[in-house]
């Protein structure tokens, strides 16, 4: 077993032993991007460490019996299986191994990252589920963030996302990366394509200092649009950044206010941004698909620290039809970003964080300053999502487009203009907030390609059918027929109740009868 495998010895193949996340930077150093040097404690590392501690069966007895749809439950058995890993010591000849890389990495400043084995999947986004430590300084510090990397692979969140996805617990390990710290000027996230149509055009949002502020929509970074094809830039849209994210005097990474005089300016130069374009084109293509980029400027120098591909490039059309009179004679209550496209009417409800998930009911109107992944579980209730802050790449957006829900980011005052358990219209396709309900009449989605145009062949294509809502939608997929189809999930959708809660209720009748 190889408990430390430097980037440079791994690529696009190797997810794993290196996740992801560290997967791709290999791949990326090897093609002569501009990746920080960084070293990977592999997933084995992370697997013997649960078998050589004698914690591996706990954990997953814990999880063995969690209701994922409980969020109370999901928090008590995820802080359980975190305690547990934490509290276990990491065995001494992985300790050795890891401390040594890290003083061959000059022991200073890192990152370190969390890179799943089944993260940066096509088809999957663990975007924002586990953990990442910046400005990492010190043995005993690195240590104890590899351990809490290990644990967020048990977070709430990335224990229902995987329960809901259909991945195993089992089959999913972590590895983390241990990457030199880069001290950004500017960092952001980039697609190489349109996240939303798949059009060749790169879209890039940054903000000052850390990536965290961009990532985690803490603000609504400045964003920019070029032509994949002649790499010229065809929009600007500079947004004011009053905090930012730096190393502080003690190391540890602050919040602190922008200087005034640069709060409103564009904060990277045009020959910049065709610069950071022009790599995100050849990362493109190295991969041959759209590709989501994470990267960072110091000192005028661009570094890739992540890339994945897109999950959320839809290949259906849906549009909102209405008569332009009755539109144009409604109040239009707020603006903002239309990151994941579609249409919704329901009631306000405003949430503050993820401790007042319990408010939204299915149907609602999710309105708050901005998602954390925490939140996962309130935003498949709800009908559509407005924020405050973000943009297209934070993750509101990205979670939204996944799981099809209409939602509009960086308003600036959602929480402020919007009134608790008003009913309003959310029209994420321009980015528009209605007042009251305006009817929609929604067209059928247009699949591509159809099912007439799909090669012959000798092979049948089956799916996976785990949402019984979705049977008709699917059924125009050119597909022929379902593969696999869990009956509890059907059961339960129809019941409505886990068949504990009924067996406790005195009621199993009505789970056996269903």
């Amino acid at each position: 077993m190889e408990t430390i495998k430097w980037i440079n010895d791994v690529n696009k193949e190797d997810i794993a032993v290196a996740g992801g996340k560290g997967a791709n930077l290999g791949e990326m150093l090897k093609n002569d991007f501009p990746v920080p040097p960084a070293f990977i404690v592999t997933a084995d590392a992370f697997w013997s460490f649960l078998e050589e501690t004698k914690i591996k069966d706990s954990v997953f007895n814990i999880l063995r019996n969690v209701n994922v749809d409980e969020p109370d439950d999901l928090e008590k058995k995820s802080e359980e299986i975190k305690k547990i890993i934490i509290n276990a010591n990491i065995p001494w000849t992985t300790e050795v191994d890891i401390l040594d890389a890290y003083r061959k990495l000059d022991d200073g400043f890192v990152a370190v990252r969390s890179s799943a084995t089944a993260e940066d999947l096509p088809g999957a986004s663990f975007a924002g589920q586990q953990e990442t430590f910046l400005n990492v300084k010190g043995e005993q510090t690195l240590l104890e963030s590899v351990k809490q990397c290990w644990a967020s692979l048990y977070t709430p969140r990335a224990i229902f996302y995987r329960e809901k996805q259909g991945f195993k617990h089992e089959d999913v390990k972590l590895a983390v990366v241990v990457q030199k710290m880069v001290n950004a000027d500017v960092s952001g996230v980039m697609f190489t394509s349109d996240p939303i149509t798949g059009k060749p055009k790169v879209l890039i949002e940054v903000g000052y200092g850390l990536g965290e502020s961009v990532v985690g929509g803490k603000i609504t970074p400045d964003t920019y649009v070029v032509d994949q094809n002649t790499l010229k830039i065809e929009d600007k849209n500079i947004s004011v950044q009053k905090i930012e994210y730096v190393k502080g005097e003690d190391g540890k990474t602050t919040e602190v206010e922008v200087e005034q005089w640069k709060q409103d300016k564009q904060k990277m130069s045009d020959n910049d941004i065709v610069k950071l374009a022009e790599i995100g084109k050849r990362i493109e293509t190295h991969y041959n698909e759209p590709m989501d980029v994470e990267w960072c400027m110091e000192n005028n120098e661009i570094y890739i620290v992540q890339a994945r591909p897109v999950t959320t490039i839809k290949k259906e059309e849906i549009k909102m039809e209405k008569e332009e009179k009755f539109v144009k004679e409604r109040k239009v209550l707020v603006k903002g970003l239309p990151a994941s496209p579609g249409t919704a009417v329901g009631i306000v409800v405003i949430i503050k964080d993820s401790s007042e998930l319990g408010k939204i009911k299915e149907g609602s109107i999710l309105v708050t300053q901005m998602t954390t992944p925490d939140m996962v579980i309130g935003m498949k209730k709800a009908k559509a999502i407005v924020t405050d802050e973000g943009g297209l790449t934070c993750h509101a957006a990205i979670v939204s487009r996944e799981l099809g829900i209409p939602c509009i980011v960086g308003s600036g005052k959602a929480t402020e203009v919007l009134k608790e358990g008003t009913k309003i219209t959310v029209d994420a396709s321009t980015g528009v907030v209605y007042e009251g309900i305006i009817k929609i009449e929604k067209k059928e989605g247009k699949i591509l390609p159809a099912a007439e145009y799909v090669p012959v062949t000798g092979t049948k294509i089956y799916i996976n059918l785990g949402v019984p809502e979705k049977a008709e939608e699917y059924a125009k997929l050119p597909v022929s027929g379902v593969g696999l189809m869990r009956e509890e999930f059907t059961v339960t959708s129809y019941v409505g109740k886990h068949p504990l809660a009924l067996i406790e209720q005195g009621e199993p009748e009505v789970f056996i009868d269903a």
